[in-house]
């Protein structure tokens, strides 16, 4: 029997993992204390950690609660996601396949999403996180909640693990494909003396992190770069550039603010492209598209634009899919988009690298 019409006939659930984010204003101490608590992102010994944890989600309250506020007192992630999760359930309608969400912070946990997975009894499992470039923070602490959640429940399934896809083709080609067209729009909108920078900021990790071998900034610099090429325009001014600065520690460079100021300098307007996100949230609903424009116009930055993310464009939707269908392609366990390890050797917290794999490919 071709393997085609092999997968087709198998129950297929595809898990999508996310950050999450409260649901109501009671729910914004509970979700920090649950982020800072993450032994990926407050790398304190454990000890110390559920103390300091509660200290710092005390000290965040008040902000977070301000700028959930503007957004009606809660994140919109769920509900963007979930309309990402039915968006892809329907493109993979020729399998008999059911898309399910799995939030890292916040409900859905992963132990009532392996429950449900469980309940569907799915003969292949194929788990896609919701962030295209690798980071122990991110993808490597929502894999250990789903490892440890499938374990707890009991589920047994051939199960394929896609750990990045920061410079897929389709996934590159729908980032573009918003950019090109926010950057046409705003050239329409400015003076044509004044020059466009386009700025792909992306979340911001503490510098240790990165040094102890998390690939996230190197695949963070190849993902824009490919969106530069693929935009096809010449000249195109652009950078990389770090946002969300949550602890006193150092921070990838150059942080956003700093980009902005140096626009502001330079008298050249700025498209902000969120880079590594690909749902609406804080970040950029509140971060980007107040915070930051507000900064910009008082600094005297010619013009300020923000490009979408992807959430559920159709472009974004079908990348997803093909990913989907080329992960059953291959062998069960991790993969990349490209099958093997993509990361250069220096990044030993690259999934692949832990499990001891030698590099395949660079991309």
């Amino acid at each position: 029997m071709p393997r085609d019409a092999e997968i087709r006939k198998k129950r297929l659930a595809v898990v999508l993992f996310n950050l999450g984010g409260p649901d109501q204003p009671a729910a914004i101490k509970p979700f920090l204390v649950n982020l800072f608590t993450d032994p990926a992102i407050l790398r304190v010994p454990f000890f110390v950690r559920p103390f300091l944890a509660r200290i710092i989600a005390r000290a965040r309250v008040k902000p977070a609660t301000e700028n959930y506020a503007l957004l009606g007192g809660k994140s919109p992630l769920l509900e963007l996601t979930q309309a990402q999760a039915a968006a892809l359930q329907a493109e993979l309608a020729e399998h008999e396949t059911r898309v399910f969400i799995a939030m890292r912070y916040w409900h859905p946990f992963s132990l009532q999403t392996a429950r449900e997975v469980l309940a569907f009894a799915p003969d292949e499992v194929v788990l896609l996180p919701l962030y295209p470039q690798y980071s122990t923070t991110t993808t490597g602490s929502s894999l250990t909640a789903w490892r440890e959640a499938a374990a707890t429940v009991g589920l047994v399934a051939t199960v394929r693990t896609l750990c990045c896809y920061h410079t897929d083709p389709g996934f590159i080609a729908a980032i573009a494909e918003q950019v090109r067209t926010s950057y046409h729009a705003a050239r329409a909108e400015l003076d044509p003396a004044i020059p466009l920078r386009v700025l792909f900021s992306a979340h911001g990790l503490p510098e240790v992190i990165v040094k102890r071998g998390d690939p996230y900034q190197n695949q963070v610099e190849k993902t824009s770069a490919a969106v530069a090429r693929a935009l096809g325009i010449g000249g195109l001014d652009w950078t990389i550039c770090y946002q969300s600065r949550a602890t006193p520690q150092k921070w990838l460079d150059p942080s956003t603010e700093a980009e902005i100021a140096r626009a502001a300098q330079d008298k050249v307007a700025i498209l902000v492209v969120p880079i590594a996100f690909v749902s609406d949230h804080s970040e950029t609903l509140v971060e980007l598209d107040i915070e930051y424009r507000e900064l910009a116009h008082k600094a005297g930055v010619p013009g300020y634009f923000r490009a979408p993310v992807q959430n559920s464009d159709p472009g974004f939707i079908a990348a997803l899919a093909t990913l989907v269908r080329a992960t059953l392609t291959r062998p069960p366990g991790l993969c990349s988009f490209v099958g093997g390890r993509t990361c250069p050797a220096p990044f030993g917290d690259c999934p692949h690298a832990r499990a001891g794999q030698p590099q395949m490919a660079e991309a």
